[in-house]
């Protein structure tokens, strides 16, 4: 490993067993206990790195856990640089260990003063630098992962993308995407050629991205912001235009939910002027009309929402399909979506219903139908009959919603459930029989939901759907 893939010896030993930084460091707590000295992913890296700048020096009790864990000895896991970077003492005690000779019999030997370096001339001073370049050659043409590898964990990220709208155990795909995301951190730790590496450092983004999506669905949104921090450190590398939009509109995501209007249309609005390919311009654009109409701004909801539209026939247009897709992609049927809300906000049950059975038809037509935004499409319905003075429709609109199984109503879901149920309350159909029997139907699947979604754990409410 060491040889093929320029690796120092300790970073060595770890990939040869096939073990992540993560996986490494959960076998050294594993095997030490309580008592012993704990570590992490971050701090495993910064021993395997040392004496770089950006290690941390490993010390004789941790080299001899590693030794054991690995099945090394302690020479194995050392290099000249180690040694030359190592105390005399800790030198001292390995002479001892490996040679068995007692450490105060080493000691006299140690004392003698190294001899000085002398300067280098004349042909020996050539040579030497000649095998500089040598090495530095060797190390440069050899990387520790190729095309096939790089083109791998891209395709893994859209398949993350795709199964999580339609994942019946969202945390199962948020864990898949997680470990895909610390392997491609791995790799970034090692050498590969610059093209490869840009890809990498691309792919890291959007998995970073992706999870900073699906940790704020599941309700951390300060681990959330972490993630997209990082899928922003990565995409600075990558220089992929379609990325940094991306990450706008996750930021405009987590904004808005947040309860920052203004910062949610901020990011969008940044994120439409990188003018990327696919649909994550016809999102942004969505973006913006559902947080101006969340705020009461109508027109420029309206505004923004003919621009998602004129949007998304230019990319029909161009024939550009999206990078990743599923979760970062913006078909008809999630555009409709955002259509039928601000049109509903806007007291036009017409052009909301219209909306949603468009985008409730696209679904249908789609291999990926995620189950939150039909939902939301069916409580649109409702909301347009009952603007329109139809409560006969109300109830119909809703039933699909009240078929799902209650850990697929999510915090939207809810919501807008919730939303229903209040506009009811305060229509001309509140106190009707209608009316009341809305309210107990809606209340009844909210608890429901909640009530599923508790049992999974206390964090497992969740803010968010793809919207």
């Amino acid at each position: 490993m060491r040889a093929r893939f320029g690796c120092r010896p300790r970073e060595a030993w770890r990939h040869a067993h096939g073990w992540t930084l993560q996986e490494g460091a959960d076998r050294f707590n594993s095997s030490v206990g309580a008592a012993g000295p704990a570590t992490d992913a971050s701090l495993l890296g910064k021993w395997e790195r040392w004496p770089a700048a950006t290690g941390r020096r490993v010390t004789l009790p941790v080299l001899t856990v590693l030794a054991d864990l690995y099945g090394a000895s302690l020479e194995d896991l050392l290099d000249l640089e180690d040694r030359r970077a190592l105390p005399e003492s800790d030198l001292r005690l390995l002479r001892h260990q490996t040679t068995g000779v007692p450490a105060a019999a080493a000691a006299p030997a140690a004392s003698v003063p190294p001899a000085p370096d002398v300067p280098l001339t004349g042909t020996e001073l050539i040579r030497t630098a000649a095998d500089g370049s040598a090495e530095w050659t060797q190390w440069a043409e050899v990387a520790n992962c190729g095309p096939i590898s790089v083109e791998q964990y891209a395709a893994d990220a859209r398949g993350f993308a795709a199964d999580y709208l339609m994942a019946e155990d969202p945390l199962k795909v948020f864990g898949q995407t997680h470990k895909a995301l610390v392997k491609v951190w791995d790799l970034l730790y090692g050498h590969q050629p610059l093209a490869q590496r840009r890809d990498l450092f691309t792919t890291a983004g959007y998995l970073a991205a992706m999870m900073a999506w699906m940790t704020s669905d599941l309700g951390h949104r300060r681990q959330a912001a972490t993630h997209i921090r990082a899928a922003m450190a990565a995409a600075e590398t990558a220089a992929d235009p379609g990325l940094h939009a991306w990450i706008a509109a996750t930021r405009s995501k987590l904004a808005f939910w947040d309860g920052q209007l203004r910062a949610a249309i901020q990011h969008a609005e940044r994120g439409a002027a990188f003018q990327a390919p696919g649909t994550v311009t016809v999102l942004l654009h969505c973006q913006a009309a559902d947080a101006w109409a969340e705020a009461g701004a109508r027109s420029e909801a309206k505004n923004a929402f003919s621009q998602a539209e004129a949007a998304a026939e230019l990319d029909l247009a161009s024939a550009v399909h999206d990078k990743v897709g599923g979760l970062f992609a913006c078909p008809d049927g999630r555009l409709a979506n955002y259509g039928s809300a601000v049109y509903l906000r806007s007291d036009d049950p017409a052009r909301a219903l219209s909306h949603a059975d468009r985008g409730l038809a696209a679904l249908q037509r789609q291999d990926i139908r995620p189950l939150g935004t039909i939902a939301q499409l069916h409580i649109t319905r409702a909301g347009a009959h009952l603007l329109a003075g139809e409560p006969d429709g109300v109830l119909d609109a809703l039933s699909p919603v009240l078929a799902l199984p209650a850990e697929h109503r999510t915090a939207p879901v809810r919501q807008r459930l919730r939303d229903l149920a209040r506009d009811a309350a305060g229509s001309p159909m509140g106190d009707s029989t209608a009316g009341r029997r809305l309210q107990d139907v809606v209340q009844t699947a909210v608890r429901e939901a909640t009530l599923a979604l508790s049992l999974a754990g206390p964090d497992s409410d969740w803010i968010g759907d793809h919207d």
